[in-house]
């Protein structure tokens, strides 16, 4: 593996562009575009305040800074630097903004959930969608971008609305069997819309393109609901996250669970590998300081190293009991992904944070337990092969894949600690943020598996 320079960000705004060419990362008011091949510096743009959200436009040619605090958006154009333009939301105020997926209209969502305004960058037009509810998830389009659907609150009642993002046409309008509607998603392929209720009610509606109810699925009817949910990539399965701590898998045929997967405290299933970080604190004078698979260059010479070892069996995980007299109590199933060719889910129960649970899904059984030092702050999978990455807030990253698992010092003078990390779409390199720096990680050919 090879490391850049380091460079700085602010508020972890740094973002890959689509095609792959370039690196967007803003430092107070200033956003600055690089070529991700040598990092030199292409452009240079001044907003008028601190930008607090940067998305590119799908086809790369565009990118869009949002400053919430001023109502504002600020629009760039890569082909034409002189080019730029400016959305005013006025009074109306601004909580979130975004691109549609043709890169030529941008969505605005004002305070107080008012209203969504669309902006046409090519005819200048504006038009108004009325009654966004205010939740976590409450836009989502489908991977193809023909269809966006909107959850709507109207006489205490939820609905939602499946437009043509071609013209901004209501295709359909339905009301939800939810108490109140916390979320939506769509399924990769387009065909389904999940529909998730509130944190208080155990119940996920899925629907057509059309507005059918397909089924509800509800797993028990106590007080905590759904904490996650993801789609595999070929739609074949959706994984539920719960406070209960398991994670529900429905296959897309019957909609019905096909199994569920537990966390279990004690692991002594022998078909499990059970990897744990291992520290080592280097010793002045002793010539051996590096271990397998790590790097040791610079002032890493002197920092902590670390490598896996593999554990014997049984295994007990540490759990961290939740405070009840805390707000939003660490507990259940917060973070899942699945794998590019759909063969692993990985997953982080929040009252064990310092391991990463990776399932196999083609014999939907647990696989691999990654059992690190530090709580795990964030995992991503490569976006061509199964390879995860997995970050700790330490000065390491970590990838796991099935040929086994690597603990890597990032190489940069002073504390380097990766708090977030992001793939490439080649899956070749990585970009790993601290807390007011970046630096890209480059894998080597024989890396690949």
């Amino acid at each position: 593996m090879n490391f850049s320079e380091v460079f700085k960000h602010s508020n972890q705004l740094c973002k890959i562009s689509p095609d792959g060419k370039y690196l967007a990362t803003c430092v107070q008011y200033r956003l600055v575009v690089r070529d991700l091949n040598t990092l030199q510096i292409l452009h240079l743009y001044t907003c008028l305040d601190q930008i607090q959200h940067v998305e590119w436009s799908s086809d790369s040619l565009f990118i869009l800074c949002a400053l919430y605090k001023r109502g504002l958006v600020q629009v760039w154009s890569l082909e034409q630097p002189d080019w730029h333009c400016k959305i005013d939301e006025g009074s109306a105020g601004l909580v979130s903004s975004r691109w549609s997926p043709d890169g030529r209209h941008i969505l605005n969502t004002t305070e107080f959930h008012l209203r969504v305004t669309v902006w046409s960058l090519c005819t200048k037009s504006v038009s108004y969608i009325k009654y966004p509810k205010a939740c976590q998830q409450g836009i989502d389009f489908t991977k193809d971008g023909r269809y966006m659907a909107l959850a709507e609150r109207r006489d205490c009642k939820d609905y939602v609305s499946v437009f043509v993002c071609r013209d901004w046409q209501l295709l359909r309008h339905f009301e939800t069997e939810t108490q109140d509607l916390a979320g939506l998603e769509w399924a990769p392929n387009g065909c389904v819309l999940a529909v998730l209720d509130s944190c208080l009610e155990y119940k996920v509606l899925l629907y057509s393109l059309d507005g059918r109810l397909l089924s509800t699925y509800s797993a028990y009817e106590w007080s905590l609901g759904i904490k996650s949910l993801v789609w595999s990539h070929s739609s074949q399965f959706l994984a539920i996250g719960s406070y209960d701590e398991k994670v529900r898998i429905l296959n897309h045929i019957t909609w019905k669970k096909i199994t569920e997967f537990e966390h279990p405290a004690v692991i002594s299933n022998s078909k499990v590998v059970v990897y744990k970080e291992v520290e080592k604190h280097p010793v002045v004078g002793n010539e051996d300081l590096s271990f397998h698979h790590t790097l040791s260059m610079g002032n890493s010479l002197f920092s902590t190293q670390s490598k896996y070892e593999i554990c014997p069996l049984p295994v007990q995980i540490p759990v961290v009991k939740p405070d009840p007299d805390r707000a939003n109590p660490k507990i259940g199933i917060a973070c899942m992904a699945f794998s590019s060719d759909n063969r692993y889910l990985a997953t982080k129960n929040d009252s064990m944070p310092n391991n990463v649970w990776i399932w196999d899904m083609q014999k939907l059984r647990l696989f691999v337990v990654l059992q690190q030092v530090a709580a795990v702050r964030g995992f991503q999978w490569d976006p061509r092969r199964p390879r995860l990455a997995v970050c700790t807030g330490s000065s390491k990253v970590f990838l796991w894949s099935p040929a086994g698992c690597v603990s890597v010092q990032v190489p940069v003078e002073g504390n380097f600690q990766v708090l977030t990390l992001s793939w490439h779409s080649s899956g070749n390199s990585l970009v790993l943020l601290s807390k007011e720096h970046l630096c890209l990680c480059y894998m080597e050919e024989q890396e690949d598996s």
